[in-house]
């Protein structure tokens, strides 16, 4: 349903014919028009017919905007008046022949260029709308490269037909979709900065493979590679070709010793193969299938692990050969149980529930899977069961889950992990219900996000605490930080502000979400004694 412009505001459209730009310095630049005061609504992107669609449920529609080619800018600005209208279109142009001038020498604009010019590659990043994305990838793949695909919006037909592309050249294609990778210890997409090690990860999952490695790394462990897949690899029209390509080449790879695989669960005849190729590869792997109920043992030389954590956990105990469960970074049952005791006793009568809000899709998926323990089934844009799913993102019944990078709140936008704002702001929303006891939150570092994310959620966090207290609750708000020593935004640093605004942090994210359950666990205990 198209947004409609309100009657007191001022709409502005122009095209720029044949002016291509990269999708993240477009979103960049609407994040900044948005920011300017009295500006309400920013957006820049190419006129594809998938982006048409997005701009008209903005309020942007029209047949100058039908009619625009596919290479052609779209940028739609609505502010408080004409002269701001203006102003802020004009800035639009200023920034975009800012970063323009930035280009450095060493930059191309093609793909053809960029090889002439870097003799030896055999590896392109691919990341434009989705409408280019497969053009490009197969000519990346009919040029020897492998590639990894970050772009989404992909036909799921043009994923299996490149792939099996990919397969008949002997490639690896990672994506569409894929956010991260660790390719030779150099981070793609979004990674953080862990140690070079004898651990190689394949994972259907951007933010299952940054837990994945940053739990390594807390133990001393290092990467050898990861490689991302995109998350529908393990789909039945895929085949999974990527996570097999991705086994093979980590089991001829001498540096790698153990093998870690991950994803949401993958469709069973898929699951078959990849466990079957695991089992067969002649090194030690853990599986962490999130919610498949792979067993222990079930095939030789696999180990399973329910949560991320649990998967670099039995990753360092088979590449150290030991036979104990050290738990590393991570609190006792027992001090989870006795933190989770003294937040419910902070706690009214009232509040009985709890709300997450998750920049990490996979981070999401897992802290449901550990709840259901402790609160049972979970309400989720992205729920476990269909019985359970929010047919609007917007909405929150009881104990409610929201990944908010869902493509709902993608669209023309920033994901969260670059620009925070929407989760935020809901936060602090969330914090009016009398009922919620617990907001769960991840924070996920790393090259790509948000150059300084604590800051501006500690804002958040303190407004809502405060906005809770002054109506005689408590709130508790418990979160983990995906992140290293070693990343541009400072673990220490970030660590800091969120337990200096009074936020409970977890050694991981699977840990978070034991502690919130315990804690809404309890609380309901003490009121059912109470009456």
């Amino acid at each position: 349903m198209a947004k409609d412009i309100a009657k007191d505001m001022t709409s502005r459209t122009t095209i720029r014919p044949h002016e291509y730009h990269d999708s993240v310095r477009l979103m960049q630049v609407s994040e900044q028009l948005r920011k300017l005061d009295a500006v309400d609504e920013a957006i820049l992107m190419m006129a594809t017919d998938n982006n048409k669609k997005l701009l008209a449920a903005a309020g942007f529609a029209g047949k100058e905007i039908a009619d625009a080619a596919r290479d052609d800018l779209v940028i739609g600005i609505v502010a408080g008046n004409e002269t701001i209208a203006d102003a802020a279109l004009a800035k639009a142009l200023e920034l975009l022949r800012s970063q323009a001038r930035r280009l450095q020498a060493g930059e191309h604009r093609s793909l053809e260029t960029a090889m002439a010019a870097l003799q030896g590659a055999n590896l392109a990043l691919i990341s434009v709308p989705g409408e280019y994305a497969a053009e490009e990838t197969q000519k990346a793949l009919e040029n020897g490269l492998h590639v990894m695909l970050f772009s989404d919006n992909v036909p799921i037909g043009e994923e299996a037909r490149l792939k099996q592309l990919a397969d008949t050249r002997g490639l690896l294609l990672m994506g569409p979709d894929c956010g991260t990778a660790i390719i030779n210890g150099c981070g793609l997409g979004f990674a953080n900065a862990v140690g070079r090690g004898a651990v190689g990860i394949v994972g259907a999952s951007g933010t299952g493979i940054q837990e994945i490695s940053v739990q390594l790394h807390r133990r001393g462990i290092g990467v050898s590679h990861a490689i991302g897949t995109g998350g529908r690899d393990l789909k039945s029209a895929i085949g999974g070709r990527s996570m097999l390509r991705g086994i093979d080449m980590l089991a001829a790879d001498a540096a790698t010793e153990v093998l870690v695989l991950t994803s949401k669960p993958p469709d069973e005849d898929v699951a078959e193969r990849v466990l079957d190729k695991a089992a067969g590869c002649g090194k030690p792997v853990v599986v962490s299938f999130l919610g498949a109920g792979v067993e222990p043992g079930a095939s030789a030389g696999l180990v399973a692990a329910d949560t991320l954590s649990g998967a670099a956990l039995e990753a360092a105990k088979l590449l150290r050969r030991e036979q104990d469960d050290d738990a590393g970074p991570s609190r006792s049952d027992d001090e989870l149980r006795r933190l989770a005791e003294r937040e419910a006793r902070l706690l009214s009568p009232t509040q009985s529930c709890l709300r997450g809000l998750y920049t990490g899709g996979t981070l999401c998926h897992e802290a449901m899977l550990v709840l259901r323990d402790y609160v049972g089934p979970v309400y989720s844009n992205v729920a476990l069961e269909p019985d359970y799913r929010l047919p609007d993102p917007s909405q929150r019944r009881a104990n409610t889950l929201i990944d908010m990078g869902d493509d709902r709140f993608t669209q023309g936008r920033a994901h969260p992990m670059i620009d925070p704002e929407q989760r935020n702001r809901r936060l602090e929303n969330e914090a009016d219900d009398p009922g919620v006891a617990v907001v769960l939150l991840d924070l996920v570092l790393g090259y790509g996000s948000h150059e300084d994310p604590a800051a501006t959620l500690a804002e958040s966090v303190r407004a809502a605490k405060a906005r809770a207290a002054d109506a005689g609750r408590h709130l508790a708000v418990i979160a983990s930080v995906c992140g290293t020593e070693r990343d541009p935004q400072d673990l220490a640093r970030q660590e800091n502000l969120l337990t200096d605004t009074g936020v409970l942090l977890a050694a991981s994210n699977a840990e978070a979400g034991r502690l919130a359950g315990l804690v809404v666990a309890t609380a309901a205990g003490r009121q059912t004694r109470r009456s």
